[in-house]
């Protein structure tokens, strides 16, 4: 993707000198989409810096499910919902528009995908599962109350 960091870099941001060949696989599934195109364009201007803030920004949002999870707050509540947004909006910031059924797309991903699952869940057990519930419970919300109507069992605020 025109990722221009040292092997030594890609281990210390990532944990692994592996990103050419997950970047292979990448473009082997989705090497034609737009989206694939779009996240391409953009990190190939991305410094060690930029990518250091893109990983501070992912794991800060995967600490907040972890915590979510721990503290028992369930995947559909206002804590799991927000912190699903903001991983949508990170995703689309950094990489590609990232629209409500492309990012119920990534979610099916994180528990269909046993290398997705594994990274989440060695974090907490179960938290692939809460991500991808977080994921689909903000995703209906947010196009409810884009339809004008108020989420189910609540009256809309005036």
């Amino acid at each position: 993707m025109g990722i221009s960091l040292t092997p030594e870099e890609q281990l210390e941001l990532f944990g692994s000198d592996k990103l050419d060949d997950y970047l292979e696989e990448a473009e082997q599934r989705w090497g034609t989409s737009d989206a694939f195109a779009e996240s391409r364009r953009r990190t190939a201007t991305y410094t060690k810096g930029d990518w250091k803030q893109i990983k501070r920004e992912a794991d800060q949002n995967i600490a907040g499910f972890a915590d979510a999870l721990e503290d028992r707050e369930p995947p559909d509540g206002e804590t799991a919902k927000t912190l699903a947004e903001a991983h949508r909006q990170q995703i689309s910031r950094w990489f590609y528009d990232c629209p409500y059924d492309r990012h119920v797309g990534l979610a099916e991903l994180y528990v269909s995908d046993p290398r997705f699952a594994g990274h989440f869940d060695e974090v907490v057990p179960g938290l692939s599962r809460y991500v991808h519930d977080a994921i689909l419970a903000n995703a209906s919300a947010r196009r409810q109350h884009a339809k004008g109507g108020a989420p189910r069992g609540r009256t809309p605020r005036g």
